[in-house]
């Protein structure tokens, strides 16, 4: 009988996840494009969970569950897109049948080419199950119609151009996935207002009750963990709304409640940067100076100059 909770099983090449989903071997050993219709899952012998060491890009038909990927009535329903990263680890729900596409892309196929670099600029793969990209009906046709043409370039023999050809498709797929997220953040306003209000009403908190003292300073983490996302889709919402990421955000808050302390009370820099959370008062400092351009001691002689 199967044990629980298992460790993870990785999963080094494409082709070894087709042998594992029972899928003939792919055509390109550094991508793959897969129609989810066509997975064979052993319920009883999968494995729970995979860390994959390769990108994986899905497209659902059905997003099952509302609440799990996170789908309010502010989203469009025709299906919507997954994004995995090398390593991340992926949970098996061997119950869970849907239609759609799985591209699935080796990082060794983009070795050589911009986009190895610039891959990471795409935060969606730090997104959680729960921040998927919900599509609309038009965004549907792109996203398939850019999948159709990875499908079609797969089926022709490889030779000099395959590769280029290949990823200029894939740039084009994940430059449209932006796009689309940034209009997600758009019709999710309302919504993410409140989440940034709720953000705004932690870090009042943390820094209210002194727990900078105990737990040192907020971090981007510690809000999105409070917020149930992830760090990143919090970094990329606050900055869709804003213009600031959460970084600069808790800077802020803690450069202002740094102001109230100089002005309204005799601590000295030091204590004002242990009540902030900071481990050396050096780096309060230099962050203080970095946003005011005047050191503490200067901000405070302002108003305390005789």
């Amino acid at each position: 009988m199967k044990k629980p909770n298992q460790p993870p099983v990785t999963i080094h090449a494409i082709s070894e996840l087709h042998r594992l989903v029972g899928l003939p071997a792919p055509a390109h050993p550094l991508i793959s494009l897969v129609d989810n219709t066509k997975l064979y899952i052993d319920k009883e012998h999968f494995p729970e969970t995979l860390l994959l060491d390769f990108y994986k890009i899905s497209y659902k038909h059905t997003l099952n569950g509302r609440i799990g990927y996170g789908q309010g009535y502010y989203d469009f329903d025709q299906g919507g897109m997954i994004f995995t990263a090398p390593h991340q680890l992926l949970a098996i729900d061997k119950d869970t049948e849907y239609y759609g596409l799985s591209l699935l892309i080796h990082p060794d196929l983009l070795r050589g080419y911009p986009l190895a670099t610039s891959i990471s600029k795409y935060g969606f793969f730090s997104y959680d199950t729960n921040e998927a990209l919900h599509l609309s009906a038009k965004e549907k046709e792109t996203i398939i119609g850019v999948l159709e043409n990875i499908g079609h370039e797969l089926k022709c023999s490889i030779d000099d151009f395959s590769q280029d050809v290949l990823i200029s498709y894939v740039e084009v797929l994940l430059n449209y996935s932006n796009r689309f997220y940034k209009r997600q953040f758009i019709t999710r306003k309302a919504v993410n207002h409140d989440l940034l209000t709720k953000m705004e009403t932690l870090l009042t908190h943390h820094l209210d009750t002194r727990r900078g003292l105990q737990t040192g300073l907020p971090t981007v983490e510690y809000l999105a963990d409070q917020l149930h996302l992830s760090p990143r889709y919090l970094s990329d919402m606050l900055r869709s709304l804003t213009g600031q990421s959460a970084q600069q955000h808790i800077h802020q808050k803690l450069i202002d409640k740094a102001k109230e302390y100089l002005t309204n009370t005799n601590l000295s820099v030091a204590e004002i940067a242990y009540e902030l959370g900071f481990e050396y008062p050096q780096s309060f400092n230099k962050l203080f100076k970095s946003k005011t351009m005047l050191t503490p001691v200067a901000f405070k002689a302002q108003f305390f100059s005789s």
